[in-house]
């Protein structure tokens, strides 16, 4: 099947510009589910938050691509969100609530049909554009249909998979006015989708800016980026430099009445990217004149910002904690020895020191331990489990007696191939961590670091992976679906372009259970099912989780009413407010 492959490979390359951008989806841990800042309080300055004045927002890269057709987005992204509405949002709440999917331009998350292979919506009354024409279904049907196109690609490609005839469909450049029948539009506030199999997470998918309305007549196909038709709160009033410096201000047309999660409260956001991470980290410190109301969606802190940060009670105040539906892994290739063995790959199980790779991936502020590989987060279908205890420090003679009972009573010797990127996700310095836990098995490993283009390409070669290598896996949602599906699903195997079932998987039974799943409409069985089927793929070993990412930023002194959710794990940019 190509749809997961499909969506896995541009998810796997920016899933951490995404969850950098805000435009992805979220997770972490315990201490800071609420949204919490350091100093143990919400984040932000303290009052009401009220309308008025000029948000800053401080990026280290511009926001490109700023057509709905081309954002990859969840959720409706971040900064697009204020611009782009679509029939379904997230709930611009902090935590676990922020996880649901709510109505936007529709009044209803979708009806399904009896097999969920159809959904309808319904667009809510007086919706308007920013000229003030009104948004009918028509405009959405036209705003998928040219993200068909070939010039305009890079938005995530459900679409193309799940709708009937979307995989041969080249957008409405080219159809002759035909348009996409598996999209039916019976009236100017109805729309039905038609898909190829039941999907009874659509109304996700709705969330992503593809479903933003785009009048036919105000399309002017690659250049729309520079002023695209709002439907949102905000827009845009100058793109300079191809993102790099956006200027929104007030749609007035935007009805509050029609839209509950945006709060629209600043009257200009002033966008400025480019910038370097530490320069960016260091203005939001100092929070000098119009520094004091900015943010920044896509600048984490790093361990030396964080301990800089140290006693300092008003800094710590202003540092927002998010997390993001994230793994970090090592992975197996059982094509190749030793590994093809269950037993070695237990025995490496066993002997992982997870407090040596949290301190290697930046420390306990911002990576947890996992030993599942589904993120800690109810809305992924967590469930608890450690087939292969190792402890905090590793278990190495429990390793060692796997080792023996596989041959290697000796000991082996293996190849740890990782990227030479700096991210301290897949980079030398996890990489060290895992060499050092495993000697003390009697494993030793050699380290293959390879430039981080290389990497990739050779970590998704079905042809070519390595045997043992560090990975990392992002959802596109909050759910075990986009988590599970394109790791474990055998159909979703790919020899010739990229792949992302690194142990080639194909067990008909868990093909089978996707499926199954799949067909669930009611989202928390689905995920108490998503959760067992990660517990019953564990037991094979085919990954070892390490960890999972955590996000501390930080925000002017000026800024108010921080929102962080478990779907984008950063700060929601529609609810700020500035003094």
């Amino acid at each position: 099947m190509p749809s997961q492959s499909h969506i896995s490979r541009r998810a796997a390359a920016a899933a951490v510009s995404l969850v950098l951008a805000g435009g992805a989806a979220a997770c972490g841990p315990k201490d800071g589910a609420d949204g919490a800042g350091a100093a143990g309080g919400k984040p932000g300055a303290a009052g009401a938050p009220q309308k008025g004045g000029t948000l800053t927002v401080l990026n280290s890269e511009p926001q490109n691509d700023f057509d709905p057709a081309r954002l990859y987005t969840s959720g409706g992204g971040n900064v697009p969100s204020l611009v782009f509405r679509t029939l379904t949002t997230r709930n611009r709440e902090d935590g676990a609530a922020g996880t649901k999917v709510v109505p936007d331009l529709a009044t209803d998350t979708g009806k399904p049909n009896a097999d969920a292979t159809e959904w309808t919506y319904t667009l809510k009354d007086g919706l308007k554009y920013e000229d003030g024409t009104p948004i009918t279904t028509a405009d959405i049907k036209y705003g998928i249909e040219r993200s068909f196109a070939a010039e305009l690609s890079g938005g995530a490609p459900y679409l193309r998979d799940w709708l009937v005839g979307g995989d041969s469909y080249e957008g409405p450049y080219k159809d002759g006015g035909k348009g996409l029948d598996s999209i039916v539009v019976p009236d100017a506030r109805t729309i039905v989708f038609k898909l190829r199999k039941p999907e009874g997470e659509f109304p996700f998918v709705a969330t992503q800016t593809q479903f933003a309305p785009v009048p036919k007549a105000k399309d002017t196909g690659a250049k729309y980026e520079e002023h695209p038709v709002s439907s949102g709160p905000y827009k845009v009033v100058k793109n300079e430099n191809d993102g790099e410096h956006l200027t929104l201000e007030r749609n007035e047309h935007w009805d509050e009445k029609t839209d509950e999660e945006r709060k629209a409260y600043p009257d200009r956001i002033d966008v400025r990217s480019g910038l370097d991470s530490a320069v960016i980290n260091q203005r939001l410190t100092t929070s000098a004149g119009p520094d004091s109301a900015a943010i920044t969606t896509d600048t984490n802190l790093g361990p030396a910002e964080l301990a800089q940060i140290g006693d300092n009670k008003e800094l710590a105040g202003r540092v927002g904690t998010g997390h993001f539906g994230y793994i970090n892994y090592i992975a197996f290739n059982p094509k190749v020895a030793p590994f093809d063995n269950p037993k070695v790959r237990q025995a490496i199980s066993h002997a992982i020191n997870r407090t040596s790779v949290v301190n290697a991936a930046g420390g306990s502020a911002l990576a947890e331990p996992a030993t599942t590989f589904l993120p800690e987060r109810e809305a992924f279908g967590f469930t608890p489990y450690d087939h292969f205890p190792a402890g905090r420090t590793g278990d190495p003679a429990k390793a060692k007696e796997l080792l023996k009972e596989a041959g290697f009573p000796d000991g082996l010797t293996v190849t740890l191939t990782h990227s030479t990127a700096q991210n301290r996700q897949t980079s030398p310095e996890v990489a060290t961590a895992v060499q050092q836990a495993l000697a003390a098995a009697g494993i030793t490993v050699k380290l293959e670091g390879l430039e981080n283009n290389a990497f990739n390409e050779r970590r998704w070669d079905a042809r070519n992976t390595p045997g043992f290598f560090l990975s990392r896996w992002g959802a596109d949602w909050p759910s075990g679906g986009p988590f599970l599906a394109p790791i474990f699903d055998g159909r979703q195997i790919v020899t010739g372009g990229s792949n992302y079932n690194h142990a080639q998987l194909d067990d008909p039974a868990v093909n089978a259970e996707i499926d199954e799943i799949a067909k669930l409409t009611d989202l928390a069985a689905a995920g108490k099912r998503w959760g067992a089927l990660d517990k019953k793929i564990g037991e094979q070993a085919l990954t070892v989780p390490l960890f999972h990412p955590v996000y501390k930023r930080l925000v002017g002194k000026d800024v108010k009413n921080v929102v962080i959710s478990d779907w984008t794990g950063v700060l929601d940019i529609s609810q700020v407010a500035v003094k």
